[in-house]
């Protein structure tokens, strides 16, 4: 544990926690607002679908036509079964529902805009012909992965950059701190959950004092936060200490849809030189300051060098979702990264890349799948979450079975009792394949990645579930012939000394009601 320094640490507002902030705080209104909604929704189905019987006929009619529509959705197909059985069970207010998520326009405005973006930035993040040229001549096949990544979200190969990994939250944070107080002209954080307390506070009195040297902060959360961590009104307080600040869809009293597609990224860009991502969000659970499941295991990464334009150019694209008069040029400038030329450069190719639950291109996934379908030797997989679609159960088995060394790393202390049940429905068919499965015995993993054959690696958000590949803004860096991909693979082999191995008669005597539960939610799992 870290020895707190309180004098260091910058709170702006202690706010009400946990459910003393749900009874008395705007998450109640909240609530209430969307059970009032939802109340006037089942009404007004129920009433139809009362009128709907009277004519059989057209009862029949819409149930038929919402089914045709489901199936010739181009959406994932376990997701078409889940909205199949919700309206088998609830024949009118399901389809109604899936209407009503169909025709959401939010999601279309916000992908619109997006698509916009990416243009705009094709002025300043290109292509590098040598660079592409040597990677295809080494590896074609991660040179056409490249390419697919260039062509959906610019995201680009780069080289002369420094990797550095870090196995465990702490090791980031000492880091990250030191990195801070380094910056001169900008520093751009995006995060999903950022939590008042020693690690926020820590940063956030760092991020004081670079506002009155003149550097400009950004800061931007996602709405969920606004729910759970903090007071709706905390942009205001940051603004008051020079720092900009925006919520990425906030929560508010009024029923959307969009509210499922949250900022699950985690970015933080400093003088377009250096770029932090990974699993560590800006909580004290994350650094073991606080102890909520046992011991926090996670991961992170920190670029510095060419790679961090593509970090940078990531957040600019969230960031100017709602600004009319978008400003990209001085901070996707290549000039920036010059003070790195006295470094030690890691060789190999570096992707950061990004993923959007609205273009209907599903980027993290693909980037797994092509991992796994390459695999030669090994493939190793860390994730809180294993809620697997049937492309990439296929693809883990699949390598399995081909002899490829598939090991997956999970908690085993759980964050969600769902999650983690869902997550057991696999061990059979995975067991079966010969895939190992590892839980994490002092507490709780909530790294993301993946490493193959010493050659490739992923570290980012992307968790090895639905929410993370279809329904979240997701980030992550690809990592190709990186000297760092030993380290990956080093923590992976080092965190299995503290994990319990998984057999088939772990799977035998799992209790009754974590079974129950996981066959219950299963067929719901894609739309949770």
């Amino acid at each position: 544990m870290h020895e707190f320094e309180w004098d260091k640490v910058l709170f702006l507002e202690k706010g009400k926690k946990g459910l003393h902030r749900v009874i008395f705080g705007r998450t109640l209104l909240i609530l209430l607002s969307f059970l009032i909604q939802f109340g006037v929704f089942f009404v007004i189905f129920t009433l139809l679908s009362q009128y709907l019987t009277v004519t059989v006929g057209a009862y029949v009619l819409f149930i038929a036509v919402i089914q045709l529509i489901i199936v010739n959705n181009e959406s994932n197909p376990a997701m078409k079964v889940s909205w199949i059985v919700v309206i088998m069970v609830v024949p009118v207010v399901g389809g109604m529902l899936y209407l009503y998520v169909q025709l959401n326009l939010g999601s279309r405005v916000i992908n619109h805009r997006l698509s916009e973006l990416y243009e705009i930035t094709k002025k300043y993040v290109k292509k590098n012909p040598e660079t592409v040229r040597e990677l295809k001549e080494i590896s074609p096949s991660t040179a056409n992965l490249a390419e697919y990544l260039a062509n959906n979200g610019n995201y680009q190969v780069y080289q002369n950059t420094r990797v550095t990994y870090f196995p465990l939250g702490e090791d980031k944070f000492k880091e990250l701190l030191i990195q801070l107080e380094k910056a001169e002209k900008f520093i751009f954080i995006e995060y999903f959950i950022i939590c008042e307390g020693y690690m926020w506070g820590r940063v956030l009195k760092i991020l004081e004092e670079k506002v009155k040297q003149g550097v400009e902060v950004r800061v931007m959360y996602d709405g969920f936060n606004t729910l759970t961590y903090l007071p709706a009104h905390y942009p205001q307080n940051l603004e008051k200490l020079g720092i900009r600040c925006k919520v990425f869809s906030p929560i508010r009293p009024v029923f959307s849809t969009t509210y499922n597609n949250r900022d699950h990224r985690k970015v933080l860009v400093i003088d377009g030189h250096t770029g932090f991502t990974g699993g560590i969000n800006l909580a004290d659970e994350y650094i073991n300051q606080k102890n909520r499941f046992g011991h926090w295991k996670d991961t992170a990464v920190m670029l510095q060098g060419e790679a961090v334009q593509g970090l940078t150019q990531m957040f600019l694209h969230m960031w100017n979702i709602t600004e009319k008069d978008p400003v990209f040029e001085p901070y996707l400038n290549p000039a920036l990264n010059h003070y790195v030329g006295t470094m030690k450069l890691s060789k190999g190719f570096v992707i950061p890349y990004g993923d959007s639950p609205f273009d209907d291109e599903h980027v993290s996934k693909l980037v797994y799948l092509d991992i796994i379908n390459r695999a030669d030797r090994y493939v190793h997989i860390m994730t809180p979450y294993l809620i697997l679609d049937y492309e990439l159960m296929e693809a883990i088995t699949f390598a399995a079975k081909r002899g490829v060394d598939v090991k997956i790393i999970l908690p085993h202390i759980p964050d969600k009792i769902t999650a983690f049940a869902l997550a057991k429905t696999h061990y059979s068919e995975l067991l079966r394949s010969g895939v190992h499965i590892y839980e994490y015995l002092p507490g709780f993993v909530h790294a993301k990645g993946i490493v193959s054959d010493d050659e490739k690696a992923v570290v980012g958000t992307v968790n090895f579930d639905y929410r993370s590949l279809y329904l979240h803004f997701e980030d992550a860096v690809f990592l190709y012939q990186v000297p760092e991909n030993a380290e990956i693979e080093a923590d992976v082999q080092e965190t299995l000394k503290k994990c319990h191995e998984i057999t088939m008669e772990d799977v035998k005597h799992e209790k009754f009601y974590m079974k129950l539960l996981g066959i219950l939610l299963k067929v719901l799992s894609p739309l949770m």
